[in-house]
């Protein structure tokens, strides 16, 4: 039998679920992990470490949560930061329902998951939270950063969390190098991952 992975756009075994509980600016937020999708039956150890910084979660503006899964990161935000609103995007359809229903379920109205090309091309971010998904490998990975990061507003910020012996430090590098205009810093070191920030510019130029 082929290996389904959590990228699988379109997964096909039967789905479960578990309810798994997140603490989090204050809140105890309960939600369900679906199969056929990332981190399937619990948070995420990297999630778990972005989130433990919901200091920096955006007050209001549109939020950017890339690879969603079944929502942890951008429900989190969500429910915190009510005057935010929040995109979830992935390509594997079962975390897009899963992350809308757990948003319903939440009783929320400023979050919404999606396919990444259903995603309005106007739309612009005051922030961007992510546990990005790395092992689509290199070249996809900077074709997401490309993509979304230029999307930023002026001043606008992306947090993003990359486990160190997946090359988090050679992704940091290459935003440095890439966004030469951004201000790019490492926020923590947290149980062998990485938190790093990238805080856009004014305005971006063209490389």
């Amino acid at each position: 039998m082929v290996e389904e992975h959590y990228f699988s756009s379109d997964p096909a075994a039967p789905k479960k679920t578990v309810s798994v509980l997140i603490q989090v600016g204050g809140k105890d937020i309960e939600i369900e992990a679906a199969s056929g999708t990332f981190s399937s039956s619990r948070l995420d150890a990297g999630t778990a470490v972005l989130l433990k910084h919901d200091e920096h979660f955006p007050k209001d503006g549109n939020v950017l949560d890339i690879g969603c899964g079944w929502g942890p990161i951008g429900l989190s935000i969500a429910s915190v930061s009510k005057s935010s609103k929040v995109f979830g995007i992935d390509i594997n359809q079962r975390s897009i329902e899963q992350s809308n229903l757990n948003s319903s379920n939440l009783g929320l109205t400023n979050y919404s998951a999606m396919h990444s090309r259903e995603l309005p091309s106007d739309l612009r971010f005051s922030a961007i939270w992510s546990n990005p998904p790395i092992r689509v490998g290199k070249k996809v990975l900077h074709e997401l950063m490309e993509t979304y990061i230029p999307r930023l507003e002026p001043g606008g910020r992306a947090m993003l969390v990359v486990q160190k012996n997946l090359g988090a430090d050679s992704f940091q590098r290459w935003l440095s190098s890439r966004f030469p205009e951004a201000e790019v810093t490492r926020v923590s070191t947290d149980k062998g991952y990485r938190v790093i920030s990238l805080v856009s510019p004014p305005s971006y130029r063209s490389k």
